[in-house]
């Protein structure tokens, strides 16, 4: 591992070591980080599959009734049916934090038609039944379509998040802890250097001044 250029001296060994020891508790955080992420992540994927199977279970249901309805009635009967709904909705979004997520929360809000309080936009007389029983199915399953939709939309920026920390966690881990581990290395090895250096030197002059002494 290449060290990083810079000049052996005390001073920077101190900067260096300080750089060190934040680099190393930063690396433990983003690794603890990173491992309650994929906790959470692993659970919201499970619910989002839990989800997704139910929501395409009653869909299936729904559409086949739709299909039915379609078959025995005529077209203009069908649009004209469905064509003025008896409720309006209206979707809020709010954020919330988890582990540095801003997850989406969606919150339904429906709005019943004051003229009429039924779920059917139409008269029982030229419909089938099996349109009252599409519409009941997209009813039921539209909390769940909503709740899919907001696991899902948290499943990718948990995603995306656990991506970044693990490319902080590689980059401290692989390149900027090995470089400060060696360039601390190279650094205090040059510092002993010296100091033996000085101290042969320091010894020869020692051995000089005593031989001058010897012969006065």
């Amino acid at each position: 591992m290449a060290k990083l250029n810079v000049n052996p001296t005390r001073m920077e060994l101190t900067r260096l070591k300080g750089r060190l020891k934040t680099a190393q508790r930063g690396h433990k955080l983003l690794k603890d980080k990173q491992d309650e992420l994929m906790k959470k992540f692993i659970d919201y994927v499970k619910r989002n599959m839990e989800l997704r199977k139910s929501v395409e279970e009653e869909l299936t249901v729904a559409f086949k009734n739709f299909l039915i309805a379609r078959a025995v009635m005529s077209s203009e009967v069908l649009e004209e049916s469905i064509m003025y709904p008896t409720q309006k909705a209206e979707l809020e979004m709010r954020t919330v934090n988890i582990m540095s997520v801003n997850s989406p929360i969606f919150n339904l809000i429906r709005e019943d038609n004051k003229e009429t309080s039924s779920l059917y936009p139409y008269g029982f007389v030229t419909t089938s039944g099996e349109l009252d029983g599409a519409i009941y199915s997209l009813q039921e399953v539209f909390d769940k379509l909503i709740e899919l939709a907001q696991v899902e939309k948290t499943c990718q920026l948990m995603s995306s998040e656990i991506e970044k920390t693990r490319r902080r966690v590689n980059a401290l881990e692989y390149v900027m802890i090995p470089q400060l581990i060696e360039t601390v290395k190279y650094i205090t090895m040059k510092l002993d250097e010296n100091e033996r250096g000085s101290r042969v030197r320091l010894m020869k002059v020692k051995d000089m001044m005593e031989k001058q002494k010897a012969i006065v």
